[in-house]
């Protein structure tokens, strides 16, 4: 073991005392607390990656190094041992920086009790119990209801509590279940332990996929009770079998009648990432479930996939494993993986990614799940008051302000090689999205993104200084809370609705339907830039920030933050400064800026591309001769697109108001000695 005695080049170990042999290390805090666990094909070469370029290394692997004390490691024979202690260790230790994974929600499971004397059948939740059989888990509790109350009637087991089933037996008579034959009444003797015990077994059975074998044995019983003319009973099998296949009909068909896969998809950003599981048995899909991880140091998708992996199978039983597990991607050691879990299963596993069919679909069904959970985790997390004044208030610490920012506005600009530049300015009130006062910018620049959020950054604050200057207010405070002498604060509605047709001077233009958040006195049109933010935010590095400072200095405005958030390591940059800022991974902060710099990418690129679809289609007729701009927009209201006007024929064409034989031939001409 190497410990430190000063960073991380204090406890660097030795050269050559590190074997080259596949193993498992361990990172130890100076309180001899486990802080990270990992595996190596070869010890030597991953650890000396950590000491030889410490400035290079990701950032939260740094925060790693810096925290840690101490390293020890434990050589292995093969890289399947690996991955079993590997495994074992941060199951004992749950060291801090490691993945690790952890429902979404409490998901509901169908459970069979098949530890006790009379097996009972419930809905259960949380950790699993040692002698019960689940299946799921479900969506919704209700669910499962459903199903268990369709295959009572075949399957008639317990289903009541502990307490019920002993005042059943005390008082020698069932409950109502056992008098409408939805339970065989094991507690007051209407059939022993062992055939209760075969009807609990068939549930099962059932339930885990076997269902043809049940479907035939009752239609087999139902016609031979039609021929003995036992017709009652013919029919009571009738209404079994259709409470059978109504059972089956709720689990959706998507595969072969002989798959059994475990379903496993993605959905990541630069901090967290959402996995979702469905789970398709006798080529149903017989549950789903999700989880979210932090991403505490930079993990490829390959990396989580494999840590799932093991810890979603690691304690499973062995008859929860199926034949199959699609993923996205393959983990680094697959083949490593497969033989760890055939040993647990006792028969193979197949690891691999879907390329086309049925399975491809499913995937990308999947993929979608994963992606929606992942956005309705972060909007829990955005909606909630004290995550947002924790958030707000880790920024003013991080930052150095005066103050919490109630009103952050982040800029980010969109081009495709330098042509249609575009600038997006969003709006953040206490820590929520203020659509009200989004901003677009046509970007007269054409010297690249520094330069573009330089003329930006001083259009928007000319325009507010302008504004405030006109009212009288160009003294009387700059915070979001200052008080207009039209008594109007920053919450104040005007009468007037800005349309998404009504461009500011300068260019920039409103979101539309939107309301301004005051009113000029003397012309009672909405002042759009008379609030000052707290805090700017820009999307990039120190060049991009240092030029946001540089056009709030031109304009002597002191009292506005200005940070830059660079996309590939989430790492702050304040101007001047020669290191970034390193907010926690888990920390409030940074979740609500990456969701404001977010928020201005997708407003951004939404301009964008309206603006260069607009250009396009106008430039592809205004080459057309003859053509005026009413017969332009009928043409494109008809067609739809320029492409599809371009596959139109001459008479197809006519077919437009205003538009006779001669033009039609001209626009077909025209168009076709066009490029696409």
């Amino acid at each position: 073991m190497a410990r430190s005695v000063g960073g991380p080049a204090g406890f660097r170990p030795k050269p050559g005392s590190i074997p080259e042999s596949p193993g498992v290390y361990r990172f130890k805090d100076a309180g001899g607390r486990v802080v990270y666990v990992g595996k190596a094909k070869n010890l030597r070469q991953r650890l000396n990656s950590y000491f030889a370029d410490f400035a290079g290394l990701h950032p939260r692997t740094q925060t790693m190094l810096t925290t840690a004390a101490a390293v020890d490691w434990t050589v292995v024979g093969t890289e399947v041992e690996a991955l079993q202690l590997e495994y074992s260790w941060i199951k004992e230790y749950d060291p801090h920086f490691n993945v690790k994974y952890r429902d979404d929600k409490s998901y509901p499971y169908l459970a069979v009790t098949m530890g006790e004397e009379f097996p009972r059948v419930q809905v259960l939740r949380g950790a699993k119990r040692k002698g019960t059989r689940y299946f799921g888990p479900y969506s919704h509790a209700w669910a499962i209801r459903e199903t268990v109350d369709l295959l009572l009637r075949v399957f008639p087991i317990r289903s009541c509590s502990a307490g019920v089933f002993r005042r059943a037996e005390q008082i020698g008579r069932p409950c109502l279940l056992g008098y409408i034959d939805k339970c065989s009444a094991p507690c007051v003797g209407r059939v022993s332990a062992a055939e209760h015990r075969a009807l609990a077994d068939d549930f099962c059975e059932f339930m885990a996929g076997n269902t043809g074998r049940f479907v035939k044995r009752l239609e087999r019983e139902m016609r031979q009770a039609a021929v003995e003319q036992e017709y009652e009973r013919a029919a009571r099998l009738r209404d079994d079998v259709q409470a059978l296949q109504r059972a089956m009909e709720k689990q959706a068909v998507v595969l072969g009648d002989t798959t059994d896969c475990d379903v496993v998809a993605l959905a990541e950003d630069p901090l967290e990432a959402a996995v979702q599981v469905f789970y398709v048995r006798g080529g149903r899909i017989r549950g789903q479930r999700g989880w979210v991880v932090d991403k505490v140091g930079e993990v490829t998708p390959g990396e989580l996939v494999e840590q799932f992996l093991l810890q979603m199978y690691g304690d499973a039983a062995a008859e929860a494993l199926p034949r199959e597990v699609l993923v996205p991607v393959l983990p680094p050691e697959a083949e490593a993986v497969s033989e760890l879990l055939r040993e647990h299963r006792g028969a193979r596993v197949e690891i691999r990614v879907p390329q086309r069919g049925d399975k491809r679909s499913l995937m990308e069904t999947v993929e979608r799940n994963a992606a929606e959970s992942l956005k309705q985790h972060k909007l829990r997390r955005a909606s909630d008051l004290t995550s947002r004044s924790r958030a707000l208030q880790e920024v003013a610490d991080a930052l150095a302000l005066d103050q919490a920012p109630l009103r952050i506005e982040c800029y980010d600009v969109s081009h495709i090689q330098g042509t249609d530049v575009v600038a997006s300015m969003v709006v953040f009130e206490d820590g929520l999205a203020r659509k009200s006062e989004y901003r677009r910018f046509s970007v007269r620049s054409t010297e690249g993104d520094v330069a573009s959020i330089y003329e930006v950054l001083s259009r928007r604050f000319k325009r507010y200084l302008q504004e405030r200057s006109e009212i009288g207010e160009l003294d009387a405070g700059t915070g979001p809370d200052a008080i207009g002498s039209d008594g109007a604060g920053p919450d104040a509605i005007g009468p007037d609705r800005i349309g998404p047709d009504r461009i500011a001077p300068d260019g920039a233009e409103p979101d539309g339907g939107g309301r301004a958040p005051g009113i000029d006195p003397e012309t009672g049109k909405p002042r759009r830039f008379a609030y000052p933010p707290n805090l700017v935010v820009v999307d990039g590095g120190p060049a991009q920030a240092a030029a946001a400072r540089r056009a709030l200095d031109e304009l002597g405005i002191d009292d506005v933050a200005v940070c830059g958030l660079a996309k590939r390591l989430e790492e702050v940059w304040l101007p001047g400064e020669d290191l970034p800022v390193i907010l926690a991974r888990s920390s409030e902060a940074l979740y609500l800026l990456q969701r404001v710099r977010d928020e201005a990418h997708r407003f951004a690129i939404t301009y964008h591309r309206a603006k260069r679809s607009k250009s396009v289609t106008e430039s592809a007729l205004d080459e057309v001769p003859g053509l005026g701009p009413a017969r332009r927009q009928a043409l494109i209201k008809h067609f739809g697109s320029v492409k599809r006007l371009r596959e139109a024929t001459a008479e197809q064409i006519r077919e437009v108001p205003g538009i006779g034989p001669s033009t039609a031939e001209t626009i077909v001409s025209a168009l076709k000695g066009q490029h696409p």
